[in-house]
Formats: C-alpha cells, structure tokens, sequence
C-alpha cells in the first residue's frame, strides 16, 4: 500500500509521513459530507460565489507559503508554483463572476403550448481522485465549478501531496464553506473503491494515469455512477511554418519542458516538415541542452527534479529502450547521478514503432522528434496515436491552421503556440485520453441534474 508521505524530490529525503483513512474515518467523512451538500446546495447561487470569491482570496494572500509546499512535494519550481496558483485564483473567480449565470433556467419552445425550462441543480456528493503534478490546479477545475454547483466534494488526492490536501481543506473552511461540504480523505485504493460504490456519492473525476482512468471507470460502470476521465497524453506539436524560427523553438520548449515534463498536455512530439526539420531540431536541441536542473526553491530555476525516483526509473526505462533499439539521442538522455530525483532535459530523434517511446506517454523532459514529408503526413502521424488529449499547430499560414486544426483527433487545438489553459477553456480529450470537460461554461455541465419542468397549460 502506498503511503501518505512527502518526499521532497530534490533531496531524497523523507520529510513527514501521514496516516491513511481509516474506515471509521471515511464513513465519517460520508456522512459530514450528505449531511452539509444538502444545506450548501439550498444557498443561493450568490451566496456560494461570495465563498468561492473569499477562496480565491486566501490562495493569493497565502501563495508564497502554498507554493513553497509543492514545491517540497513534488519539486515544482518555485516561480512555476506560483504561477499556477496564479492560475488557481483565476478559476474560483471565474466561477464565482459567471457561477450565477450558468445556472438560470433556460426556456425551451413547446410546440403543443404550455411551458418548459430546464434548471441545473446539484446531484449530490462527488469523489475527485487527483494527481501530483499540479497539486492545486487539478483540484480547482474540479471543484470550483462543482461546489458552485451546490455539489460537495470528498477529495483523495495523490499520495505524495498530503501536505497541500490538507492545505487546501483548511483554506476551504477559512473561505467559509460549511464543514462537511469539502472533505479530504487520505483513502487507500481499496477504500476508494468503497467510496464509489456507496450511495451517497453519486459520480467520480480523476485526472491521472490510464490505467487509473480504467479501473475507477470500471468500478463506477458497476454501481451506474458517472465518471469524467482525463487521462493521459502523446501530443504532437506540427511544426508547419516559421517564420521566426527563435519563437517556434522558445514556445515549444515551454510546451515541453514546463513543469519537467510532467503535464498531460505537454509536446511530447514533435512533427516537423522536412523543409524546416534541420534548422528546428538545430536550435531545439541546443536551447535544451542550454537547461541546467537547479535548486527548486531558487526563483531562476526553470527546471527541477522529477517528481519522485519512481518517475525517473520509469522514464529512464522508456528513454533506454528506445536507445537500445536504434534511437538518435541529440541531447541528455540519462538521469543525474546526485542524490533526488533529477533527470537530464532529452531530445531524441529515430522513434522507430518498435520502440516503446513510440506509443506510449513519456511524462518528463524528453522530447520526440519526427521529420515528415508533407501536410497530409504531419496530420496523419499526429492522429496516430491512441490519446486525443491536445495539440499544437505551428504556421505562419492562418487557412492551413485552421484546416489542420479540424482534422486533428484531439479534445484541444492550439494554433501559434503550445498547448494551455484558462478558466474559460474547457480541457479534455478524446480516445485514451479520457473524457468528459473540465473548466468553462461546460466544467458546470458534467455533474448536473437538467432537470425539466414542463407547465402544461
């Protein structure tokens, strides 16, 4: 059984250790959070956008402190922790600006008279199962939209972020949700599956490995829940035309490299037509060797460790495979012998089918380059693959973006630039990479009742 424990990645060193749930606890947790969804639900719409406004609040006025936590965590640098708390903040006001307005009754035309609306109204108490490498972000695009719902939230969040769960639990309470409405729970993955079978939670979101995306889908199938899954991600980065070849290669890097790698949307590959193969992969390369790993508590850092020795033995393996098998390695390609978690930014040309890196997610540094012949052959490659999470389109040519963009087998296309987010996004996938959408107008949509009111008169 995993265990609730911060192992701080740059060093090694194990910092504190929590303890699980037990049952008591979690049946603790179930009843606390029944009992406070159906008093948070009859607030007015109003009245949960103050909390939400108070929430996105303390984030900024704690976001040294919070950022210092994961960044202790899971080796976030600092600088990148607080950007995403910027992030963070902008999601709970979204929802708390436009919360209100995504609920009103929409009129629908009754072609034998009379009258009908739908209302959205909560539908209970939902299970979000997160991971570690955006700690705060992946927790509010779940629930900022769902508790401004009316709906309320047990959160098991990845075993190595017990210190921001808790963080995020206490600034809740601070915010002014009533107990009970927002509840963390350090569950076992049995005890999780307790948890979606019970009654009283009436449907389950994880973002996480596919393979955590299939057993949670599977369970939930059982006992009829409803899940959203966003999963993981091979996306290509098409590199098209360029004009300005420096900002090409400064926006795939950041697409790329960001976060060590670790996001689901990052641009794992990267399809380049011939004509501008040599030059991209030239200045690429370079820029990537030019990454020094450093300290993640330094504000300069743009580069910390992995996330946990687990992730770089098996990132490690995935790189060694495909260099045994004939791989170009054109930059890195090993881990750093130093205490912690560190791996060196890679580049590697010659992905043969072969080869595991080929189809499978590389979630760190290492970037895959690809030469095509063609148009046609960019986006043929680019859809093949079994995620459809995002991508990213690179051309000076405004009519070939927007025709590639419609071919590509993706939830998420972006034109000029690497893939992103906002709150007014929506973000999700297709194919392996999950479904159901996060954030925006459609964040609200997933987990509502349409309820129908038909006035006959």
């Amino acid at each position: 059984m995993e265990k609730y424990r911060i192992v701080n990645p740059a060093t090694g060193e194990t910092v504190r250790e929590y303890p699980t749930a037990t049952d008591a606890d979690l049946r603790a947790a179930l009843e606390s959070a029944d009992t406070a969804q159906r008093a948070w639900a009859a607030r007015e719409p109003s009245e949960r956008a103050a909390v939400l406004h108070r929430v996105a609040d303390l984030y900024e006025e704690r976001k040294e402190q919070l950022a210092a936590v994961i960044t202790r965590e899971m080796g976030k640098p600092v600088k990148q922790a607080l950007g995403e708390i910027g992030t963070v903040v902008s999601i709970y006001r979204y929802y708390a600006d436009h919360g209100e307005d995504f609920l009103k009754e929409e009129e629908i035309d009754v072609a034998s008279g009379g009258r009908a609306v739908i209302r959205k109204e909560a539908v209970g108490t939902l299970l979000g199962i997160m991971p570690w490498n955006f700690p705060y972000y992946q927790v509010a695009r779940f629930a900022a939209p769902n508790l401004m719902l009316g709906n309320a939230v047990l959160l098991k969040h990845a075993p190595q972020c017990p210190e921001s769960a808790l963080e995020m639990e206490r600034l809740f309470l601070d915010a002014g949700l009533p107990k009970g409405a927002y509840v963390n729970v350090f569950a076992t993955n049995d005890q999780v599956a307790d948890l979606i079978g019970d009654d009283r939670v009436q449907g389950v979101s994880l973002t996480g490995s596919e393979r955590a995306g299939a057993a949670v889908a599977e369970i939930a199938g059982r006992h009829l829940k409803k899940v959203v899954l966003e999963l993981g991600g091979s996306d290509p980065y098409l590199v098209l035309g360029a004009s300005d070849m420096s900002r090409v290669v400064k926006n795939t890097l950041m697409g790329r490299m960001a976060n060590a790698g670790q996001a689901c949307n990052a641009a794992k590959r990267i399809i380049a037509l011939d004509e501008h193969y040599d030059t991209f992969a030239e200045q690429y390369t370079e820029a990537v060797r030019a990454i020094v790993p450093g300290d993640p508590t330094d504000p300069d850092t743009f580069m910390g460790p992995l996330s946990s020795d687990k992730a770089v033995r098996a990132l490690d393996e995935q790189v060694q495979d495909a260099v045994s098998k004939g791989a170009t390695v054109l930059a890195g390609g090993r881990r750093i012998d130093r205490p912690g978690a560190w791996y060196e930014p890679t580049v590697l040309a010659g992905i043969t089918p072969d080869m595991r890196a080929y189809q499978e997610e590389l979630f760190g540094p290492v970037a895959l380059l690809f030469k095509v012949g063609s148009e046609d052959e960019a986006v043929d490659f680019a859809n093949h693959s079994p995620y459809g999470l995002s991508a990213s389109v690179q051309t000076d040519d405004a009519e070939q973006a927007e025709r590639v963009a419609h071919r590509l087998q993706t939830g998420m296309v972006f034109v000029g630039g690497p893939a992103g987010t906002a709150a007014e996004l929506p973000f999700g996938g297709v194919k392996r990479s999950g479904f159901g959408r996060e954030l925006g107008r459609f964040g609200m949509e997933e987990f509502a009742n349409h309820k129908l009111v038909r006035i006959v008169r």
